[in-house]
Formats: structure tokens, C-alpha cells, sequence
């Protein structure tokens, strides 16, 4: 099938997910949507990427009101078009006084520039940055770092996601698609992760 066809039944799938994690009470839930180097995906991909953003934070915005799901995004959305800025900007004010479960969407995210931005304006703040005050200038300010990164897909590499922020994060690298990723699949996630020593470079 196309990719676009995959790209539709990852968007189903976010919704079964972000659903259960908010009933598990997970804080935050970050989400590789669109990335950096995805702008270099043959054009009909990218429109069509650029329409599911456009089509899940429009019509499906009152999805994550209703279960009380906040909204943020991470990222340059200034290569989106204006009525996909609009609707982003306009669904993250909708649901930002939620703060139990919120999700965290990476849309013209990469890591690498994040970094480079983050580095830029310590510059022109012109005095140096503890590392506390480093996370600050990053997209992720105010959220901790993530204890878990999962990489679907069989692929076991990060591709410029959080690079700073996952320091000490468990990985798991697992060979379900994402489409196919589900409640079942997170639980053994969650199990593994409760059974690692998690030391931080101590004892």
C-alpha cells in the first residue's frame, strides 16, 4: 500500500493509545509527527502528511478536550502553511489548562536544530547557561526529560528525537509498526522498564 495508507492508520492508532495513557496517569506522552527531514519525502507524501496535521488537530481537537488530554507542540511550525498554524495554535489554547495527561507533538522537529536554537540564544543572551537553565531554551521547557523513548518499526536508532533529553532515558527498540503498536504493546514497555536499574551514573 502507500505510505499515506500507513500514515492514516498511525493516526487511528495515536488516538486507542493517548487514550489509555492518560488512563494510566502517564504525565506526558511525546510524539515524533512530522520531522525535519521528512520535508524531503517526495511532495504528495508530505501533503499528505501536512493534511493529516491539518485534518487530526482540527476535526479532532474536541477528542482531546473532552477527555481533559492538554496539547503542546514542539518544533518550527513556521513551514506549515497559515490555516495549519492557526489550528495547531488554536488547539493547544483549547486544552492547555489540561495537565494530568499531556501529549507532546513534534511537528518540523529535529533534535539537532533544536539544540542549535537553544545555543543561538544563550549567545545573544550573551551570559553562560547552568544546565537546568539549557533545558529552558529547549522546545521541551518545563516538561522532564522521558524516562522511556520507543522506536517502532524494527529500526534502532533515535533519528534526531530528544537528543539532550534522553541523556538517561530507557530505550526499547521494538519491531511492532506503529500502526500495530497498541495498550498490549505499552504494557510490556511499562513492565520491562519497571524491572531496569535505573542508576543515573551512580551505584
Amino acid at each position: 500500500m502507500p505510505r499515506k495508507i500507513g500514515h492514516r492508520m498511525g493516526v487511528e492508532a495515536l488516538d486507542k493509545l493517548v487514550a489509555y495513557m492518560a488512563e494510566l496517569k502517564i504525565a506526558y506522552v511525546s510524539l515524533y509527527a512530522f520531522s525535519t527531514e521528512n520535508r524531503l519525502r517526495p511532495p504528495d507524501e508530505v501533503d499528505g502528511l501536512i493534511g493529516l496535521v491539518r485534518e487530526y488537530f482540527g476535526e479532532r481537537a474536541e477528542k482531546f478536550f473532552a477527555k481533559k488530554i492538554g496539547l503542546r507542540f514542539m518544533g518550527d511550525v513556521s513551514y506549515f502553511p497559515q490555516d495549519v498554524r492557526d489550528i495547531i495554535a488554536e488547539s493547544a489554547k483549547r486544552c492547555a489548562a489540561f495537565t494530568d495527561t499531556v501529549l507532546n507533538v513534534g511537528l518540523n522537529y529535529g533534535s539537532r536544530r533544536e539544540i542549535v536554537e537553544a545555543v543561538n540564544e544563550a549567545v545573544r543572551r550573551g551570559k553562560p547557561v547552568t544546565e537546568d537553565g539549557f533545558c529552558e531554551l529547549l522546545y521541551t521547557r518545563g516538561m522532564p526529560p522521558p524516562d522511556i523513548i520507543v522506536r517502532t518499526g524494527g529500526e534502532k536508532r533515535l533519528s534526531n528525537f530528544m537528543l539532550y533529553q534522553a541523556a538517561y532515558s530507557e530505550l526499547f527498540f521494538v519491531d511492532t509498526l506503529w500502526p500495530d503498536f497498541g495498550p498490549k504493546d505499552l504494557d510490556a514497555v511499562i513492565a520491562e522498564f519497571n524491572g531496569r536499574n535505573r542508576r543515573f551514573g551512580r551505584v
